[in-house]
């Protein structure tokens, strides 16, 4: 049995997928303003914002959890709109060797679909698929949605 996994959403979102990249790729950090129930602080560690190379620490909540991920802007592809977020450090890497996160922001007419792609290498067998982090995600652009098109 393969230890290694990925999982991969679309969802559909009203903002425009440059606003949406946008803060992914270079203002990580306004997530504690855009869901503070989710997202306590994000630091810079190295780097700058909105750079590759740069390493971004997050403060989040899961379940009423706190956990801690530092992560390294390993690409961003300004013309597909992407960025790859690689984890270095953290609760993450307590149960999985390696872990990435890709988001990508693509036009679709008057909206913007959001993919969401993690690629992961579990500990051993018994660690589970990362649903929970997955979803929280996901829902995370749903609220980044919402705080961008009432803005």
């Amino acid at each position: 049995m393969s230890l290694e996994g990925k999982l991969s959403a679309e969802i559909l979102i009203v903002a425009p997928h440059h606003e949406h990249h946008g803060v992914w790729s270079g203002r990580p950090h306004h997530f504690s303003n855009v869901s503070p129930g989710k997202i306590k602080k994000v630091h810079l560690h190295e780097g700058d914002w909105g750079s590759v190379g740069s390493v971004i620490e997050w403060h989040y909540v899961i379940d009423g959890k706190d956990h801690v991920a530092k992560e390294v802007v390993e690409s961003i592809d300004e013309e597909n709109k992407a960025v790859t977020f690689k984890v270095i450090d953290g609760d993450l890497l307590k149960e999985y060797k390696s872990f990435k996160a890709i988001v990508q922001s693509i036009p679709k007419g008057e909206a913007t679909l959001v993919r969401w792609t993690f690629e992961y290498e579990k500990l051993n067998k018994d660690i589970p698929h990362p649903f929970k982090v997955f979803e929280f995600v996901v829902h995370l652009s749903e609220e980044l949605d919402d705080h961008l098109v009432q803005a």
